[in-house]
């Protein structure tokens, strides 16, 4: 299968006139990628405290320093901001994480996700017929089955939201049952968060011993693991976090469950994705990660996606490798595409998700 889905080219914001070219054929975005083009499977290591040790040190100034120069020295305009953006959709989890979510609701967010972008906005892009799409529908587990059925054929993963999300305070044994019952309804994605006192007692054997306990549960499903950064505290523990839920075998580490009073900040991403640079020389397995929680504009996203080009290199562009948790974004990247496409920007109404 190959896909004619059309990027910027990475060097012509900085270097020449807007242009829009094909990227050489692969895989479809939201397709298991072929043996040859996929990658291995994070298997974990274990517990080594001596390399944790390496990695404590964080100069958070360093790194909000470094933010800042990323996000002002990387303009994208014209075609290669449409284009990027039609990137963060391709690496979008669509999310319903409310009290009030029924199964309407989720067929609804699935039937967007099938078709996340208006017929006259993909006419007027010139990509009507290329599967554009989230990567995945993200919901609670009442609502797998549903999502499945909703979603099936189409390519979207879904990911159900377990281990009592979003505070993960229930005895181990539920937790693992709660994965082993929304992999066999059907998801192929877990998103589970850790329970923070761990972090912050420095409990790291029995933050292990829990996180590969999550990661056998889940079998052939992958394993996204929440760290809750806004309960963390401080950077060094969001650095430690990280590096334990990769070593115990982590397909994904994400920021936020999008319920704490801080979610998804450049700082904490920054600290996150040199975590998976430095398990990546350590080991040579390439972890994805996930930003979620208050990243509701196009603007952010576009921020989101140059720091991991920046940092991780264009391999982590793909949504094999990361993700975006968002329930509001697609609205207003359809906002800003059809403004690229007309001129004017249209009122939220116009955009329904679900």
């Amino acid at each position: 299968m190959s896909s004619t889905f059309r990027e910027a080219d990475p060097d012509a914001d900085r270097l020449g006139p807007s242009k829009i070219t094909p990227l050489p054929a692969r895989a479809a975005a939201n397709a298991p990628a072929p043996q040859a083009h996929g990658i291995a499977r994070n298997p974990g290591m274990k517990l080594d405290l001596g390399f944790m040790e390496s990695m404590r040190s964080v100069n958070r100034s360093a790194l909000e320093r470094r933010v800042a120069s990323l996000t002002k020295r990387r303009s994208i305009k014209a075609d290669n901001q449409a284009a990027w953006l039609l990137r963060a959709v391709a690496c979008m989890d669509l999310t319903t994480l409310n009290s009030n979510d029924t199964d309407e609701r989720v067929r609804r967010l699935c039937a967007k996700a099938v078709n996340p972008l208006r017929r006259d906005i993909a006419e007027g892009l010139g990509i009507t017929g290329e599967k554009i799409r989230p990567a995945a529908v993200c919901v609670y587990h009442p609502f797998v089955a549903t999502a499945v059925e909703a979603l099936r054929g189409s390519g979207i993963h879904v990911a159900a939201v377990s281990t009592a999300f979003p505070h993960g305070l229930t005895p181990l044994s539920t937790r693992l049952q709660e994965i082993a019952a929304s992999v066999s309804d059907g998801a192929d994605e877990i998103d589970v968060v850790i329970p923070r006192g761990l972090v912050f007692a420095a409990k790291w054997q029995e933050l292990y011993n829990e996180i590969a306990a999550m990661r056998a549960a889940c079998g052939e499903a992958h394993l996204k693991v929440i760290l809750g950064t806004g309960d963390l505290a401080t950077l060094r523990n969001v650095m430690l976090a990280s590096m334990v839920a990769m070593m115990a075998g982590a397909d994904f580490i994400k920021t936020s469950t999008g319920k704490e009073s801080v979610n998804a900040t450049l700082p904490v991403g920054l600290a996150m994705v040199r975590a998976i640079r430095a398990y990546f020389e350590e080991t040579g397995y390439l972890i994805g990660f996930k930003p979620a929680g208050g990243i509701s504009t196009a603007k952010a996203s576009l921020d989101w996606l140059v720091l991991m080009k920046e940092e991780l290199g264009r391999r982590w562009l793909e949504p094999d490798l990361f993700r975006f948790g968002a329930s509001s974004l697609l609205t207003d990247i359809e906002r800003q595409l059809e403004h690229h496409l007309t001129g004017r920007y249209s009122a939220n109404h116009r955009h329904a998700m679900a």
